[in-house]
């Protein structure tokens, strides 16, 4: 079940459409266009003129439900373009509109506009436009993110251990320096980018990051190892929340679900694609007197400089703030399209006006944000979801080279895993918000994984056909998962741009956690076939299936109690609560999302 708000139950949808907003409490800040009249060479005060002149729009609202969200949905007889998508919300009522108005200093207050009305085509062909020209360069600078801090991977298997002297523990060693110090920067980094603006703030990192990535052609021992590892999990902590953040300014809440599933399969890509790269790098050994896997850290680094370096040009710092020098004086979008994409995003959220996008959180916010306890069932999923098959996945190239492949054909054979593993995470994502429902459909990551990880506990997957082995290995790993689902799901939730700001990076932090225990639990003193690790997996993804299953309970019980609260409450006790401000996800007229 998704979220839903009960501001909206005070009346009956179309005793709104009759009222209409109240322009009587309202300031135009906004210009009015008119689809049918067109006015060339107007300086402003003109079009304001042009604007209280012409006749009002039509105050008429789009039917709540009726979106086709889906391609496949838009058939010539179900799906009509030019139906009002405008949906009902606080700002049609003149009890709750000026309430709920976003301040003048937010970023996008001058294309703020209750009265404007579009239709589902527009909306549709403006999303796409979006998705060209901001979720396209997303997707490409989370891979560039990919590509560094998993090429250690493909080093791993050109002798990378032992061109430097060191063992598996070591590895051990410098995978936590890493997970730790992105673990620790989550948080921080997420805050300086609230303060300064993701714009500034991702880019800049992804250039020194990528400095340090490339400086690792010069890795000398388990010293330099561990501290290059421990800097770059130190510069990309952070960025993963960071853009959440940031795509959540330009889309609706399930719109940003599905996003975030082509987002993690950019990331899976880059791995097929660093699969590809580290093939034909790992031949240049020897050049210049150098191994393989040197020249893999240092062209790497430099692919990831340059998309670092185009950031700052590419990405804008909200839906109205595209022109510049680069992108154009008059900017990506049009004023028409610039004032859909911010109405369209306030009727149904109105608390992501609640902040600027360059306002910082204070410390008694932030502290606030971190008590939050109805999030923490999400974060605790977060931290447990993966174990099962990340402790697999960190040691396949190992495991492939353990059983008889060579250095350039188990590149190869991990390319099917992440080709799979996109396709059975976007069918995960793309069901959960077909049939409206979060958990359970989050839940099969764990039933699909639980069948192999039992195999791998019976059966030494050593001693087995070698190509039996790899397609048990890969069936495992191409397992659907939740990650995408439940990273809008803690956005959701948050019910608010603070704790949206710091839900992102407490998730993220979970995951990362995730990562640190995942790399500990084979050790060397377990090899090869890792008994003990084995059982561990076995008892977490039972475990998980037991927190799936509480977390359910949790929202529904949690719900209903709201639900009662609410129906206790007189007609005017509600008509004064709605118009009251603030409160998140406290709110007795917020549902979670579950």
């Amino acid at each position: 079940m998704y979220t839903r708000y009960r501001r909206l139950d005070l009346g009956d949808s179309s005793e709104a459409q009759r009222r209409g907003p109240s322009s009587a409490k309202r300031k135009r800040d906004s210009v009015r266009e008119d689809d049918d009249l067109k006015f060339e060479g107007l300086d402003e005060d003109e079009e304001l003129v042009r604007a209280a002149l012409l006749p009002r729009k039509s105050q008429a609202l789009g039917v709540p439900g009726e979106e086709k969200r889906f391609w496949f949905q838009r058939s010539k007889t179900s799906y009509d373009s030019d139906a009002i998508a405008t949906q009902p919300s606080v700002f049609d009522d003149p009890e709750t509109a000026e309430e709920y108005r976003p301040g003048d200093d937010w970023e996008n207050i001058h294309r703020f506009d209750p009265d404007e009305r579009w239709t589902w085509g527009e909306e549709h062909k403006l999303i796409r436009k979006i998705d060209k020209r901001i979720m396209v360069f997303a997707a490409i600078m989370f891979m560039a993110l990919e590509l560094d801090r998993s090429n250690i991977s493909q080093a791993l298997t050109d002798n990378f251990l032992e061109d430097l002297g060191m063992t598996t523990n070591d590895y051990n060693l410098g995978n936590m320096a890493f997970k730790l110090a992105f673990l620790c920067a989550e948080l921080p980094s997420q805050l300086i980018a609230k303060a300064l603006g993701p714009d500034i703030w991702i880019p800049t990192q992804m250039v020194v990051w990528s400095i340090i990535g490339s400086a690792q052609f010069f890795l000398s021992g388990r010293t330099s190892f561990v501290l290059s590892r421990a800097l770059l999990g130190m510069l990309q902590g952070g960025f993963i929340p960071e853009i959440i953040l940031y795509l959540s300014y330009f889309y609706k809440h399930h719109e940003l679900s599905l996003r975030l599933g082509f987002f993690w399969t950019a990331s899976a890509f880059a791995d097929v694609l660093g699969g590809f790269l580290a093939f034909g790098i790992l031949h240049m050994s020897g050049i210049g007197g150098q191994y393989g896997w040197r020249w893999l850290f240092l062209i790497e680094g430099l692919i990831t400089l340059i998309v670092g370096i185009l950031a700052f040009v590419l990405m804008p710092s909200s839906p109205t703030a595209t022109a510049s020098y680069f992108r154009g004086a008059s900017g990506w979008f049009t004023l028409r399209e610039e004032k859909i994409m911010v109405n369209r995003i306030l009727r149904e959220d109105p608390s992501k006006s609640s902040m600027h996008n360059r306002e910082p959180l204070t410390p008694s916010l932030l502290w606030k944000s971190i008590k939050d306890y109805d999030l923490w069932p999400i974060y605790v999923l977060g931290l447990t979801f993966q174990i099962p098959m990340s402790t697999p996945s960190n040691y396949l190239t190992l495991s492939l080279r353990d059983i008889g492949f060579d250095t350039f054909t188990t590149n190869l054979l991990i390319i099917p895993t992440k080709v799979l593993h996109v396709v059975t995470m976007l069918g995960l994502t793309y069901s959960a918000e077909i049939f409206g429902e979060l958990t359970f459909i989050s839940l099969i990551g764990q039933l699909w994984a639980l069948p192999f990880i039992i195999f791998i506990n019976v059966f030494d997957i050593t001693s087995i056909n070698k190509w039996l082995a790899w397609a048990v290995m890969t069936a495992l790993l191409c397992y659907p998962s939740a990650h995408p689902i439940q990273v809008g799901w803690a956005s959701r939730n948050s019910n608010g741009v603070r704790n949206r700001t710091v839900s992102a990076a407490l998730y993220n932090m979970s995951v990362q956690t995730s990562g640190i225990i995942s790399a500990n639990i084979y050790r060397t003193d377990d090899a090869p076939l890792y008994h003990r690790g084995n059982t561990t997996l076995l008892v977490v993804i039972i475990t998980n299936i037991v927190l799936y299953l509480a977390t359910k309970v949790y929202y529904v019980q949690k719900n209903r109690t709201l639900e009662r609260k609410w129906e206790a409450m007189s007609e005017d006790e509600r008509l004064a609560y709605v118009t009251t401000k603030g409160g998140g996800n406290k709110r007795l007229d917020f549902r979670f999302a579950h």
